[in-house]
């Protein structure tokens, strides 16, 4: 189910997390017990290179159709709302489900990005619109009468990087940059990032230790592994 939090809430935990990194997220999700929540490094950065936001999933097929677009596709992307990233699932083989024109307008609607299982295209002007998009390859085919939208709002799975699949439910929260993207289920938001920025606050430390002249042995003992 879609989180009930506060739209300022919602904002100001997608900005932390955009300070903190996939691999503390990572650690910190195996030591709650989730250690399967990676998603596949197919997964790489389209434009930006950070990407964090709310699960908005949207599911679709590979579709030999008739007419000039996807109706269902259309109604998807409206209902997408502020701080929410578009997340795609559907087994393309070779062709766009996103692009240009759905960015702006979803970007209208405050969503914060886009991660697509599949292909994605207009890759310079999504970076001109500094438009944050993660995904599994790149082409310039477009999906109409190919690839069509099935449902949204509903649980997806993607493919993961130790487990075969993992599955992104409305509220879930995704985070991605140059290491990878990752899954961090609704329950367990609000605990992961508190110790993942207390995570990051002591890797801070460890830094400036290091360069004030402390050996990483020395360091490890004061601060403990990281």
């Amino acid at each position: 189910m879609t989180s009930r939090r506060e739209a300022s809430d919602r904002a100001a935990i997608s900005r932390r997390f955009l300070a903190v990194d996939t691999a503390n997220i990572s650690d910190v999700l195996e030591e709650l017990g989730r250690r399967d929540q990676g998603l596949s490094s197919e997964f790489r950065p389209v434009s930006g290179d950070r990407l964090a936001g709310w699960a908005y999933p949207i599911r679709g097929e590979m579709a030999t159709y008739e007419g000039s677009g996807d109706p269902t596709k259309m109604t998807a992307c409206q209902g997408i709302g502020p701080d929410e990233i578009s997340v795609w699932s559907g087994g393309g083989q070779g062709v766009c489900y996103f692009g240009e024109l759905i960015a702006v307008g979803m970007m209208q609607r405050g969503s914060t990005g886009a991660l697509v299982d599949g292909g994605v295209r207009d890759t310079r002007v999504l970076r001109e619109h500094g438009f944050p998009v993660f995904a599994t390859y790149v082409t310039p085919v477009q999906s109409i009468g190919r690839w069509r939208v099935t449902d949204y709002r509903v649980a997806v799975d993607l493919a993961g990087a130790t487990a075969e699949r993992v599955s992104v439910a409305p509220g879930d929260f995704v985070a991605a940059d140059s290491d990878g993207a990752i899954v961090v289920p609704a329950e367990l938001v609000d605990e992961v990032l508190t110790r993942v920025e207390a995570v990051t606050a002591v890797e801070t430390e460890v830094r400036a230790a290091l360069r004030a002249g402390l050996t990483l042995s020395e360091a490890l003992d004061r601060f403990g592994h990281v």
